[in-house]
């Protein structure tokens, strides 16, 4: 029997080393799904709930794993599902690779059910390569181009093949005029080092700094000895992007953490004093975090040279790979012999872990949220992968989370998007199934997009040696960011119609789908439930109920702001008075003996 299209699809699959791809089925990808199951487990078919799912999925396995991610949809409705999954892969600067169907060619143009302009509506998402397959000859170059294009690019790539062709017997291409060949794939590493001289002018402002910061992004995550070695050698801080928050652990003591509205005191204060800032490989957006644009000299490393010099206006933009370009730098330094500015930013974190903990052990109706993942930090395992939701529990991701050892984490950067925590840590199972994953949870993106995935998580458990993903959710009935982005940015109070959702118990829906589920709703309870899910042999809800009303206050905020956010929730927030006392004990404890320093 001739081989048909859908069976060289997969079989390129094969030769492209993916072993799963996230999907959901449709008649538009029918030839394409047989041929999975003709192909047996080679590569997987990994059914999510919904095909958004399943790109979030591939997003999570490629942020994970360090390969291209692979999600298919049908025609029409399932390719418009895909993408918010594959935004979020475009703008976190993630390869995934989309293979989509299309209505049969005889029918396009035709008005014909579920045909969709699919060039016009990818042409955004897929900018860096998106083509539609209607002829066999052209599917090896095609998806080797995408493959290609996904890795190098860091970006999503899409290929359309309509229905008809996945069944047709497949032809290579020949030798012949307008036919395409491609060679076979193989592994696209390469390393980019900048000019010598520019090296050395980067050197040079370093070398001429005495208050260094250091801010790295996820494109350090290979060059973590060169990043330590430069802040020993400058006697630097070093503050982190969000999506660079595994790049360093949190227990080196010049470690300031994440920066901007979810970052930490210490790197505001790092940004606010220094006069010298390296940034490595991060595109950290939001100006008003790095220093005063008349203060500090500044270089930046980056391998995408669109991106370099946009956020800050740096003197020397070294377009190259952050391991190698660093490696060049150091030899030209010498150790500043006056940690005066390194006392002062090891003496700000100290502080802050204090302060925090005390935040965190303040009582709350029921449970102080903050708390939730402060105890979780005393017992994380050293190997573990977190993925954390957009919500107010991003807040205490970002700031309550102390990352050791080996531990990854990740979550939706730039866009934002509420909903990819849960199928990230599917994704991240897939990619590490021998380590244990946590996903933090907003109970409106449970509501959203998680619920549905524990199906899926269930689905797939027993093909994970490691049984542990646990789902914590944040119960407090409430759009809790968006309240908080009214009261603080909108100067209005709480909107109930629009804030509030359902009550339901997450740990009553995870047992009944077979998975562990656990309620808390007493913060003496918190300790004991993290060790029981954490030494669970299957996934588990954490369901805990916590408190709406504890502010994920920013960092530089002052009283005088909050006074004005107190000032709009009076006009008419249903928990007014709660709300201030509880933003009030929180603030206080920056200014208690062995706090964090004031302004």
């Amino acid at each position: 029997m001739a081989q048909q299209v859908g069976d060289y699809v997969v079989q390129r699959l094969n030769e492209w080393g993916v072993e799963q791809v996230f999907s959901y089925p449709g008649d538009g990808i029918n030839g394409l799904v047989a041929a999975f199951g003709r192909a047996e487990t080679r590569p997987a078919f990994v059914q999510a709930r919904h095909e958004e799912m399943a790109a979030f999925s591939a997003t999570g396995f490629a942020k994970f794993s360090g390969k291209i991610g692979v999600c298919m949809a049908t025609s029409g409705p399932g390719a418009i599902h895909l993408l918010n999954g594959l935004y979020d892969a475009k703008l976190d600067h993630v390869p995934v690779v989309a293979i989509i169907g299309q209505t049969a060619r005889s029918a396009m143009g035709g008005h014909y059910q579920q045909e969709v302009d699919l060039q016009s509506l990818y042409k955004d998402v897929a900018s860096e390569y998106l083509v539609e397959v209607n002829v066999s000859e052209q599917l090896p170059n095609a998806l080797d181009r995408a493959f290609r294009t996904a890795w190098t690019r860091k970006t999503p790539t899409a290929v359309i093949i309509p229905a008809d062709l996945q069944e047709e017997p497949y032809e290579p291409p020949q030798h012949a005029f307008k036919q395409v060949p491609s060679s076979p794939p193989a592994e696209l590493q390469s390393v980019v080092i900048p000019a010598r001289s520019e090296i050395e002018r980067a050197a040079e402002v370093i070398r001429a700094g005495s208050k260094v910061a250091i801010l790295v992004g996820q494109g350090a995550r290979a060059a973590v000895a060169e990043v330590k070695e430069l802040a020993e050698i400058t006697g630097a801080g070093i503050a982190k992007a969000l999506l660079g928050k595994d790049v360093l652990p949190d227990d080196l003591p010049y470690v300031t953490g994440p920066i901007g509205l979810l970052g930490t005191r210490p790197s505001y204060e790092l940004m606010r004093d220094c006069d010298t800032l390296v940034i490595v490989g991060s595109n950290f957006p939001y100006t008003q975090f790095m220093p005063p644009l008349d203060q500090a000299r500044a270089v930046q490393i980056d391998i995408d040279g669109t991106l370099i010099g946009m956020r800050y206006p740096t003197e020397v933009n070294l377009v190259g790979d952050a391991k190698a370009t660093l490696a060049e730098i150091i030899p030209l330094l010498k150790p500043v012999s006056d940690r005066s500015w390194r006392d002062t930013v090891e003496a700000n974190v100290t502080r802050w872990w204090e302060t925090l903990e005390r935040q965190a052990m303040l009582e709350a109706k029921p449970v102080n949220p903050m708390r939730i993942v402060w105890e979780l930090s005393q017992q994380i395992p050293d190997d573990a992968i977190v993925t954390a939701d957009s919500g107010s529990s991003t807040n205490w991701y970002a700031r309550c989370l102390k990352f050791r050892g080996r531990m990854r984490g990740s979550l939706s950067g730039n866009l934002a998007t509420m909903g990819p925590g849960v199928p990230y840590a599917i994704g991240a199972k897939f990619a590490h199934p021998d380590r244990p994953v946590i996903a933090l949870e907003g109970d409106g993106a449970m509501q959203m997009n998680g619920l549905a995935e524990l199906l899926t998580i269930a689905r797939y458990a027993d093909q994970w040696s490691d049984k542990r993903l646990i789902v914590c959710v944040f119960h407090n009935n409430d759009l809790n960011q968006v309240t908080w982005e009214l009261r603080a940015m909108g100067g209005a109070p709480k909107f109930e119609v629009s804030q509030s959702i359902p009550d339901i118990s997450y740990a009553e829906v995870a047992r009944s789908f077979g998975l562990d589920g656990i309620a808390v709703d007493d913060p003496a309870e918190l300790s004991g439930a993290w060790e029981r899910a954490l030494a669970s042999n299957r996934p588990t809800v954490l369901d805990v109920r916590c408190d709406p009303e504890v502010p994920p206050i920013p960092p530089h905020a002052t009283w005088d702001q909050m006074k004005a956010t107190a000032e709009s929730v009076l006009r008419g927030d249903p928990n007014a008075w709660h709300l201030m006392v509880q933003g009030a004990k929180t603030k206080a404890q920056e200014f208690l003996p062995g706090g964090a320093s004031g302004d």
